[in-house]
């Protein structure tokens, strides 16, 4: 999402300033985030950790979004845009815990702020056939309704080029699917080859993603480009 997110704000003309520690900025100490930061506008947010662990999630985005908060304050940033997840409220699942905390510090934090929440992308489905080895791969199931990450990237550019939303509309794509059955799409198309198993995650948090609690519950951007569509481009 960053690389797309820069990419497309380079094309609209703005001046870009990427905070990674790929470019000398660390946002779990903040060093170099004041250099990084100097006569910057807006923010946006795509900071990310790979975990389940509720405490390992929330530890990351509450250090992260106030090192980043507290930057943008004594900087002047005047917009800081923050990618989240539909349905982060809803369902009790240990990522989301952070995604929900984050939300939370970024919109109190004093700093004028929106909060885009999107679905999963279409990416995701593909993603899901790497995270075993050998010729299976394990898939949970969860209604969804996908968007192409490109899609995300220029609602988020849009919200930044204007004032603060806080909590903005939900962006989706614009047919709902299984991500199970996408994973299967996405092997016999582009590979690699997997015997997709589909299971059901434990608890009240995988009933949440099974039933519904994944999917927008009022109007917002639609993304155009159908999972078909994107498939046949090439992930």
């Amino acid at each position: 999402m960053g690389r797309l997110v820069v990419e497309q704000a380079r094309a609209a003309g703005h001046h870009v300033v990427i905070i990674s520690r790929s470019n000398g900025v660390d946002l779990t100490t903040g060093a170099g985030l004041d250099d990084a930061l100097r006569g910057v506008d807006a923010v946006i947010d795509v900071t990310n950790v790979v975990t389940l662990k509720r405490d390992v999630s929330v530890r990351f985005f509450e250090q992260v979004t106030r090192t980043l908060n507290e930057g943008e304050k004594r900087a002047g940033v005047a917009h800081h845009v923050v990618l989240s997840i539909v349905g982060v409220d809803r369902v009790d699942f240990g990522y989301y815990q952070g995604k929900l905390r984050q939300e939370e510090l970024a919109l109190s934090s004093g700093v004028p702020a929106t909060v885009l929440r999107a679905t999963q992308f279409f990416e995701f489905a593909g993603q899901q056939l790497t995270n075993l080895g050998g010729p299976l791969a394990v898939v949970p199931r969860m209604r969804t309704q996908p968007v192409a990450a490109a899609e995300v990237a220029a609602e988020l550019l849009s919200l930044a080029e204007g004032p603060a939303r806080g909590l903005a509309p939900d962006i989706a794509g614009p047919d709902v699917l299984e991500m199970s059955a996408m994973a299967r799409r996405v092997s016999k198309a582009h590979g690699p080859r997997k015997l997709v198993l589909g299971i059901p995650l434990p608890g009240a948090a995988g009933k949440a993603m099974r039933t519904g609690a994944l999917l927008p519950t009022a109007p917002g951007p639609r993304g155009t480009t159908t999972f078909t569509e994107w498939l046949t481009k090439g992930p």
